[in-house]
Order: C-alpha cells, then sequence, then structure tokens
C-alpha cells in the first residue's frame, strides 16, 4: 500500500473490529477506543500545515523499540510517550501492514479491561 489514506483506512478497520471498539473525534481527530480508553489515535483526515499524518499506539514490549526505527517515529507528546505511547508518521517507510495491525492489537490490549481481551481470545 503506497497511499497512506490506504494504511489509514485498513488500521481503523481493523481497530474497529475489536471487541467493543469505536470510532471517536475528539479534537476534529479520529481515534478509536475501546470503552472511554483510547487505543489508536489516526490524527486528522487531511494534512494540515503544521500537522503531518500520523498514528498513535501504546506500545509495552519490544515492538517499542521497533516502532521507534521507522524514520520521524519519536515518544508521542503530553507525557504519553512515558507511557509507552509512540507516534508513526504514515508517510515513512512503514514495515509491513501486518506489523502495524499487531501494533494496533497491542495498543488495545494495553488499555482494554479484560472482558474486551477475553472476548478477543475467543475469536
Amino acid at each position: 500500500m503506497s497511499d497512506w489514506h490506504d494504511v489509514r483506512e485498513e488500521l481503523l478497520a481493523f481497530a474497529l473490529g475489536l471487541p467493543e471498539a469505536h470510532e471517536d473525534h475528539p479534537w476534529g481527530e479520529t481515534v478509536v477506543k475501546v470503552g472511554k480508553k483510547v487505543f489508536v489515535f489516526l490524527g486528522l483526515d487531511e494534512p494540515t500545515g503544521k500537522w503531518q499524518p500520523a498514528f498513535t499506539v501504546k506500545l509495552l514490549s519490544e515492538a517499542h523499540g521497533h516502532a521507534l526505527t521507522v524514520p520521524g517515529a519519536k515518544p508521542s507528546g503530553y507525557g504519553l510517550g512515558k507511557a509507552g505511547w509512540v507516534t508513526v508518521p504514515f508517510m515513512a517507510e512503514l514495515p509491513e501492514t501486518e506489523v502495524l495491525l499487531d501494533w494496533v492489537e497491542e495498543s488495545y490490549r494495553a488499555v482494554a479491561p479484560k472482558r474486551a481481551i477475553k472476548a478477543l481470545d475467543a475469536l
């Protein structure tokens, strides 16, 4: 997938397929939540002068270090980076889509309630 919109849409569709996940738009950005907790930030639909396309996930395993090797990736702002959140630019040379989907699932597992994780494991 060369177009970042396609990658973004695939991540969004995957995230929305997880148990109890739903889309929200705080601050005008697209996020996916489980309950009241965000597990993936997908940003705005289109780049603006200041904002460039990126996604943000919470990674607590060795995937955290792997995500930071993507050119332009960095610990997330507003203190989120200290809790394992990583922001990855869509315009960078990204790993295979399966890896990105694994990152979304790991982020989901990091914030989802036990019942939702149990439902995911039962799929």
